[in-house]
C-alpha cells in the first residue's frame, strides 16, 4: 500500500523550494487543496477537527493567504478600493479628523458585509487611473471619498462602467453613483442659529471652490438674506481643510480691524484652528466671538469649549455606500445618489453665556 502522506514534515523540508504554498499544506495535512482553501476561508463544508489541523499547520509555518490569487482563481473579488485623493495645492493632510471618521466608519462596514478594504492615496490629477485597480485585478470596486474638482473625469468613469461610488455633492448632470450630506440644508441650520443667538455679522471659512463648501455657503447666506443680511465679502475666505490656512485667515481678520461676532467653518478643524487664532488675540469664545463648524469629529464635543456643528452622519454614508458599491457589483443598470440628513449640534461654542 502507498506510504499515508506524512504530518510532520519539517519546516526547512516544506518550504526547500520557497514560499510555503496551500499544496504543501495539503500535502502536511494529508487532504486536498481545496480542502484546504476552504478551512481558511472558514467554510463551514470542513468539519472542526479538520479546520483546526489546517490552521496549525498555517500557523506552525506562518502560512498566509495570497488573497488576490485566490480571487483570480475563484472569478470573485472581495476587495473595495477606498480612494483618498490628493491636491498638491491644497495639501489636505491625511490626519484630517473627517478622513478618520469616514475611513473608520466604512472599513467597519465593509468586514460587516464581509469585504476587504484597501486604502489608496492617489494624486487627484491622476484619477484616470482609478480604473486599473479594478481592471488589474486588485479591487472589485472604487469608494472614493470626495469629488474636489473632478466632476466631469467622474462622469467619464461612470460611462465606461467602472464600479465607482463618491462621498460628495449632488451635481447636476451627475451620472455616477453619489452620497453626501445635505449640505444646503446644514449651512442653513447654521446660518438661522447664529441669527438667533443675536449675531449679525458672521465670518465663513472654507473652500467655496469644493462642490460641499459652495452648497454649505449657500445655505447659510440663504439664512442671511431672509433676515435681510447680504453676507459682506470680506467676511469669507476661501482656505483648504488646513488648520494653519485657517489660523492664517483669522489672524488676518482680526489685525485688520474685522472682528465678527460669529463664524461658521465648513469643517470642524478649521473651526478649532479660528478658535484658537481668536484666543491668541484675547477673544473668548462663546463670549466675544460664537463658533460653529462642520461634521462632528469625535472629539468636537470633547474640544475647549465644547464645539456646536453640523453632524455628518458617517455610519449611514458609509452603509449608502456600501451599498450602492454593492449594487453596481451587482450590475445594476442605474446609478444611485443619496443626500443624507444632517443634524445641527448645540454645544457651548455657539451659546451666549
Amino acid at each position: 500500500m502507498p506510504a499515508k502522506p506524512t504530518r510532520n514534515r519539517s519546516k526547512a523540508d516544506a518550504t526547500e523550494h520557497g514560499r510555503l504554498q496551500m499544496a504543501d499544506i495539503a500535502r502536511l495535512a494529508g487532504v486536498s487543496t481545496s480542502t484546504v482553501s476552504r478551512a481558511l476561508k472558514g467554510s463551514t463544508l470542513v468539519n472542526d477537527e479538520t479546520r483546526q489541523r489546517i490552521e496549525q499547520i498555517a500557523s506552525q509555518f506562518n502560512y498566509t493567504v495570497n488573497q488576490l490569487a485566490m480571487n483570480l482563481r475563484s472569478g470573485t473579488n472581495r476587495t473595495v478600493a477606498v480612494v483618498v485623493p490628493y491636491e498638491k495645492n491644497r495639501r489636505q493632510n491625511f490626519s484630517d479628523p473627517f478622513l478618520h471618521g469616514m475611513i473608520g466608519a466604512l472599513a467597519d462596514v465593509l468586514t460587516e458585509r464581509d469585504y476587504e478594504m484597501l486604502l489608496v492615496r492617489m494624486d487627484a490629477e491622476q484619477l484616470n487611473t482609478l480604473g486599473s485597480l479594478v481592471d488589474g485585478g486588485r479591487t472589485a470596486g472604487i469608494i472614493l471619498v470626495g469629488q474636489w474638482h473632478h466632476h466631469d473625469q467622474l462622469n467619464a468613469m461612470a460611462d465606461r462602467k467602472l464600479p465607482l461610488v463618491v462621498w460628495g455633492a449632488q451635481l447636476p448632470d451627475q451620472r455616477y453613483s453619489c452620497v453626501g450630506g445635505q449640505n444646503v440644508a446644514g449651512g442653513r441650520l447654521v446660518g438661522e442659529h447664529l441669527l438667533t443667538q443675536g449675531c449679525r455679522s458672521i465670518a465663513f471659512l472654507g473652500d467655496r471652490g469644493l462642490p460641499e463648501v459652495a452648497q454649505r455657503y449657500r445655505g447659510f447666506t440663504t439664512a442671511l438674506r431672509k433676515h435681510g443680511i447680504k453676507h459682506d465679502p470680506a467676511l469669507r475666505k476661501d482656505v483648504p481643510f488646513l488648520a494653519p490656512d485657517a489660523r492664517r485667515a483669522t489672524l488676518e481678520w482680526i489685525d485688520s480691524g474685522i472682528v465678527p461676532d460669529g463664524l461658521f467653518a465648513a469643517s470642524d478643524l478649521l473651526a478649532m484652528a479660528a478658535i484658537g487664532a481668536l484666543r491668541e488675540r484675547g477673544m473668548d469664545v462663546p463670549k466675544k466671538v460664537l463658533v460653529v463648524g462642520y461634521d462632528d469629529v469625535d472629539f468636537a464635543a470633547h474640544f475647549h469649549p465644547p464645539l456646536t456643528t453640523v453632524r455628518q452622519p458617517f455610519q449611514l454614508g458609509a452603509e449608502a455606500m456600501v451599498d450602492a458599491l454593492l449594487d453596481l457589483l451587482g450590475h445594476a443598470s442605474k446609478t444611485s445618489v443619496h443626500e443624507l440628513p444632517t443634524q445641527l449640534i448645540v454645544r457651548e461654542s455657539s451659546q451666549r453665556v
